[in-house]
């Protein structure tokens, strides 16, 4: 029993490494066991990385050569590669930039005239599906709600009863002579022609948009390329531009 009571780490004195003495002060921080661990662990690692570098240096083919080996050079002991200097004055800077600017701007001038002549089409009408509107047709008597027949109140066939705007008459159909070939299945095809071009609509408003973030990013490279002194208020994020605040300037 005294053997196991002897044997009880919660009775058993805690165990503490001196700090350094007073006349050892000097010295500096006495190292503890925990300390001499990490940098053996370290030292440890760092052999087993030469070991391994020395074996594949020595199974290296002494014939090999990448082009990468005269086209590398070494910073900060990492091999970076060499980028062809190409020198551009300041003129020639902003020549490049303002024409790249201008083509951006072209075409997002060109996205938005089409995006006009699309709205100028569609109107947004009948877009909307989760809208149920109701149209109330008043009548006389139960017997001629019963036997009420909407096609023949709106003056259309049947098949254009459901649409809500340019829901064409049967007169204007024989004038326009379309009678013989509109059916339900080309009611169809016209809702789903309708369709597509509400989805065109969409692609070519955030192509506009991301035009435009794009002209606004070159606008800010291009004032850059100035000698104003600046400093950056806001980073740049994936829809917006970076934002830059120039010293001011008393122009004369």
């Amino acid at each position: 029993m005294s053997s196991f009571k002897n044997a009880l780490k919660s009775k058993q004195k805690a165990h503490r490494e001196r700090s350094q003495p007073g006349s050892r002060a000097h010295l500096g921080f006495l190292e503890k066991k925990k300390d001499y661990k990490k940098r053996a662990d370290d030292q440890h690692r760092k052999d087993k990385i030469l070991k391994k570098l020395k074996i594949k240096a020595l199974n290296r083919n002494p014939d090999e050569f990448y082009f990468k080996m005269v086209h590398n050079k070494k910073v900060d002991g990492l091999h970076q590669p060499q980028e062809d200097e190409v020198s551009f004055s300041d003129e020639q800077l902003h020549l490049m930039h303002s024409q790249d600017l201008r083509y951006i701007r072209m075409k997002r001038m060109t996205e938005a005239n089409k995006i006009m002549r699309l709205r100028s089409e569609l109107h947004f009408l009948d877009f909307d599906e989760e809208v149920k509107t109701k149209h109330t047709i008043f009548v006389d008597s139960d017997k001629d709600a019963k036997m009420f027949d909407a096609a023949k109140h709106f003056q259309t066939l049947p098949e254009l009863v459901g649409r809500k705007h340019n829901r064409i008459r049967t007169d204007q159909l024989e004038h326009i002579n379309m009678n013989k070939d509109l059916t339900a299945e080309n009611v169809e095809t016209m809702l789903s022609d309708k369709q597509n071009k509400y989805n065109l609509l969409l692609k070519r408003i955030d192509r506009e948009k991301e035009l435009g973030v794009i002209e606004q990013k070159m606008q800010t490279q291009k004032n850059l390329l100035d000698k104003t002194k600046c400093w950056k208020v806001k980073k740049e994020r994936k829809n917006l531009s970076a934002q830059y605040k120039w010293k001011f300037q008393r122009k004369k």
